[in-house]
């Protein structure tokens, strides 16, 4: 069939497939590095803990028939090392049968630690990063062209990240209709970055000018996704830049850069091909034509989601995550909260004590101290203390246990942060969490001081917490 194929895309393919490579590597050594904490056996969460209540076909995961931290090591190793040989094209120098089973390998892989990851991996990058590595199955190597339908259902999950975060957006908090949120959300953001006090600091009028940019990109830009080229590569081209400027402004780990390579896979870029592709073999239309079909019906929901005045944001529909809905910033927080952790060496504590604070490595602390670039690193438990200042309700399931790690030096937990004021082999006697307003500085407060943030004490966020006796609970 003709029609299947678009030779035109052979280095829109590439761009895309070698980028997406980059976030799976990204996200596999995220989950190597940190799962131990988190959801080890002596995690917060405990896998084992979660598959001992929940069915497979609820979470299916390779988890949920045996799992060991020295198993999860190997399995987020392991798909390390397949990322970084999709990195290297390892896919197009196999048969096509070959190359889809290994872009089919890292989905699946990741799919068994998301199932299994509860609130760690709670975040719509994740469902996002499946549900693009499952269409980046079927879109082919070198033996034949892009398919039309891959790339087309490529573009149909761009349009329902941009246009569902519009809507999103417009529905939601009115500073968005105002034009007036981004005067609040540089400060307010889960995760600032290095240049966000100067994103923050500038005019209000070109705030207005990048929050009205946003609803266009978001709203009227997506539709022209589905036009003729070179409209199309116009309209991607344009998220692209948008996606870059949010990078500059934010950390938001993986979430920008995903969008940069769907729309990468919209752009008609010159032909590259190395040689007149043959006709795509009668199975793997077949294939293709039955998944793309599938995947249209099961958009059904997602789609009813987003024109729904109660559209939710970051939802999955089924366990496979093979079509989402997606959206961010419904609403954006006027006063930024932080939780400060502190411990004691002092057997009494007392409020003069010499209570010292634990620093983590994103989100903000010491006022005096910049932020640092991490993403599209994504440091799971800094976004969760943001959740938990704007409500204890989203740290229920796991702070108690995080407070226990700190109280016994637990060396996989202190890896997760930046400083930890206690030696390894004297931990603190007591640990207690405050709550503090945080403001950016003015550029005056910023030259006479250096500090970036003020702070100031709002309330006890948990009072001093000791464990009774050793390896007991507090």
């Amino acid at each position: 069939m003709e029609w299947f194929t678009a030779p035109d895309y052979w280095l829109s393919r590439q761009l895309f497939q070698r980028g997406l490579a980059c976030v799976y590597l990204v996200a596999f050594l995220g989950a190597a590095r940190q799962f131990r904490a988190l959801i080890g056996e002596r995690g917060m969460l405990p896998v084992p803990r979660l598959v001992a209540h929940v069915p497979f076909g609820q979470a299916p995961s390779v988890f949920q028939l045996h799992y060991s931290d020295r198993f999860f090591a190997v399995w987020s190793w392991s798909g390390c090392a397949v990322s970084v040989a999709l990195l290297a094209g390892l896919d197009s120098r196999l048969p096509l049968w070959a190359g889809m089973l290994l872009w089919l390998l890292p989905w699946a892989m990741y799919l068994s630690i998301v199932n299994v990851g509860q609130t760690w991996y709670g975040f719509g990058w994740e469902s996002l990063l499946l549900e693009v590595g499952f269409l980046a199955v079927f879109l082919g190597n070198d033996e034949v062209a892009p398919p039309v339908l891959v790339l087309f259902l490529l573009r149909w999950i761009l349009f329902r990240v941009e246009f569902g975060a519009g809507l999103i957006k417009m529905r939601g908090d009115a500073c968005w209709r105002k034009l007036t949120c981004l005067d609040f959300h540089h400060e307010t953001q889960p995760m600032p970055g290095p240049l966000s006090w100067y994103f923050h600091h500038l005019p209000k009028p070109v705030h207005l000018i990048e929050t009205a940019a946003n609803h266009l990109t978001q709203l009227a830009v997506p539709v022209l996704l589905f036009t003729p080229q070179p409209v199309a590569t116009a309209a991607a081209s344009l998220m692209i830049v948008t996606q870059l400027w949010l990078v500059l402004s934010g950390n938001f780990a993986w979430l920008n850069w995903i969008t940069i390579v769907l729309a990468l896979s919209a752009v008609r870029l010159p032909d590259t091909a190395p040689t007149p592709s043959p006709d795509a073999p009668l199975w793997y239309e077949i294939v293709v034509l039955a998944v793309g079909t599938a995947l249209v019906a099961l958009s059904y929901r997602p789609v009813r989601n987003m024109l729904s005045r109660r559209q939710v944001m970051n939802r999955s529909f089924d366990p496979l995550h093979l079509v989402n809905t997606y959206g961010a910033f419904g609403s954006v927080s006027r006063v930024r909260y932080e939780v400060i952790v502190e411990g004691t060496a002092d057997d009494v504590p007392r409020e003069d004590s010499d209570w010292r604070e634990y620093e983590f490595k994103g989100k903000p602390g010491d006022p005096r101290r910049r932020p640092r670039q991490f993403a599209p690193y994504h440091l799971r438990l800094d976004w969760m203390m943001w959740f938990a200042a704007l409500s204890p309700a989203y740290a229920g399931s796991w702070f108690g246990a995080l407070v226990e790690r700190l109280l016994e030096n637990d060396r996989d937990t202190l890896r997760l942060l930046r400083v930890c004021p206690f030696p390894q082999d004297a931990p603190p006697r007591c640990v207690r969490a405050r709550l503090f307003r945080y403001r950016y500085t003015t550029w005056r407060e910023l030259r006479a001081t250096g500090a970036r943030w003020e702070r100031v004490y709002v309330r006890e966020f948990m009072p001093p917490t000791r464990l009774a006796r050793s390896g007991q609970r507090p």
